[in-house]
C-alpha cells in the first residue's frame, strides 16, 4: 500500500491525476489486511451459521456468517477489517456463467424522470421535481450530547493512558452507530426513490469539498486576525459533512443501477433563481423560500421550483442564461404543455402537507 501511495504521488494513475503526497501512518492506521490470492479452498468448513477460514500466517479462522455461499461461485479475493465493534471479513466472488446486465436503452422524457434538489433548510433533506421534500435524519446534529461527554471525558484523560484508550474505543463505537444509522438513512431513502417507477434521476453536481472549505484568514496592517465568519462557516460545514449528499447520491446510482435505472448529475447554475414556469428570474437571494404568484393563486417553494429545473436541465428544456452589464437575462421558451404540467405539479405540492 506504501509503494502504491507513493506510485499514485510521482507517477499518477492511468487518466493522468496525481494524489497528494503520502502521510505518515502508524500501524494501527492500517486496519484492512487483502489476500488477493484467496481461493475456495481456503473455505476448510460450513457449520450452520459459522465459516472456517483458513488465512495466511493467521490460521483456521471462526466467522459468522451473514449470507451463505451461492452454488457456482469461486473465491477471488478475502479482506479483513478491524472496525470499532469486532473484525469482519469480506469475501469477493465470481461466477462466470452468471450474464452481464445490460439495461434496456430509454429516452429521458417528462414522465420517466425526477429532479432531486439537496436541502439543508430545517428538517427537508431533499425536495423531488414531483412536488415531494423527503425528511433528513440528521444524526450527528440531533444526538450530540452523549458524544461531546465522552468527548470531553476523554480530553480530560493522560494521553497513553488506559481510561483515554478505553474512552476513545467508546467513542469510535458511538461514532460508528452515527455513521450506521446514516448509512441505512440513505438506503432507504434510495429504495424509495427509485420505487417510484422513475428511469431518470437529475440532481446537483454539488461541489463538496469547495462547500465544506474554511473561509480565508483575514488579518490587518499589524498582524491581527479579524472576523471572517468562520464561527458560521463552521456549523454550515458540519451540516454538509452530516447530510454526506456524496454518499447519498453514490448508494442512489448503485440501487438505481440494480433496477435498470440511471442517475445523471447536472451542473445546478441559476436552478434555484429561475421561476420553473415562466423563465424569470425570481429567487435572487436564499433567504426567499416561497413565492406567491398572484396570476395563478400559487405559493411556489424554492427547493421544489430547484428540482422542477434540474429536471429540466437534464431533459434539455432549460433556457439559457446571460450576464450582460451585471444583470442576468433569460434566452428561450417553453411550451405551453410543460408549463401546464409543471403548474399542475405546484398546485398538488402546494396541497400536500409536507412529511
Amino acid at each position: 500500500r506504501v509503494d502504491k501511495a507513493f506510485e499514485r504521488f510521482i507517477v499518477g494513475d492511468s487518466k493522468g491525476g496525481r494524489s497528494g503526497r503520502p502521510r505518515f501512518k502508524t500501524e494501527a492506521d492500517y486496519r484492512t489486511m487483502t489476500f488477493s490470492t484467496a481461493n475456495s479452498d481456503w473455505i476448510k468448513l460450513v457449520r450452520k451459521n459459522w465459516l472456517y477460514i483458513r488465512l495466511p500466517r493467521l490460521g483456521t479462522v471462526k466467522v459468522r456468517m451473514h449470507r451463505r455461499v451461492p452454488d457456482g461461485f469461486t473465491v477471488k479475493q478475502i479482506s479483513v477489517t478491524r472496525k470499532a465493534d469486532g473484525w469482519f471479513v469480506q469475501i469477493m466472488l465470481e461466477d462466470v456463467s452468471v450474464p452481464q446486465f445490460i439495461p434496456d436503452k430509454v429516452t429521458p422524457s417528462w414522465d420517466n424522470s425526477i429532479g432531486l434538489d439537496a436541502v439543508l433548510h430545517e428538517d427537508v433533506y431533499l425536495a423531488t421535481s414531483s412536488g415531494e421534500k423527503l425528511p433528513s435524519l440528521k444524526p450527528l446534529r440531533k444526538n450530540p450530547a452523549k458524544l461531546d461527554r465522552i468527548s470531553r471525558n476523554r480530553n480530560k484523560r493522560k494521553r497513553g493512558s488506559r481510561a483515554r484508550r478505553k474512552l476513545a474505543k467508546r467513542e469510535a463505537r458511538q461514532h460508528q452507530k452515527i455513521a450506521r444509522s446514516r448509512q441505512d438513512f440513505h438506503y432507504k431513502t434510495a429504495h424509495k426513490l427509485v420505487k417510484s417507477g422513475a428511469k431518470f434521476f437529475f440532481h446537483e453536481d454539488l461541489n463538496l469539498k469547495g462547500l465544506t472549505k474554511r473561509n480565508k484568514v483575514k488579518q490587518d496592517d499589524e498582524g491581527n486576525y479579524l472576523p471572517n465568519g468562520q464561527s458560521a462557516k463552521s456549523g454550515l460545514n458540519k451540516s454538509w459533512l452530516d447530510a454526506a449528499f456524496g454518499q447519498f447520491f453514490k448508494t442512489l446510482e448503485y440501487i438505481a443501477e440494480k433496477a435498470g435505472s440511471v442517475v445523471v448529475p447536472q451542473k445546478p447554475a441559476y436552478t434555484s433563481m429561475v421561476l420553473c414556469y415562466r423563465n424569470e428570474i425570481i429567487f435572487t437571494d436564499c433567504g426567499i423560500r416561497n413565492y406567491w404568484d398572484e396570476q395563478h393563486s400559487l405559493i411556489v417553494d424554492r427547493d421544489v421550483n430547484a428540482a422542477i429545473n434540474l429536471k429540466r436541465l437534464g431533459l434539455d428544456i432549460f433556457p439559457t442564461i446571460k450576464r450582460r452589464s451585471g444583470n442576468l437575462s433569460v434566452v428561450g421558451t417553453m411550451d405551453d404543455s410543460t408549463a401546464k404540467e409543471i403548474l399542475y405539479t405546484l398546485h398538488r405540492a402546494a396541497k400536500t402537507p409536507t412529511s
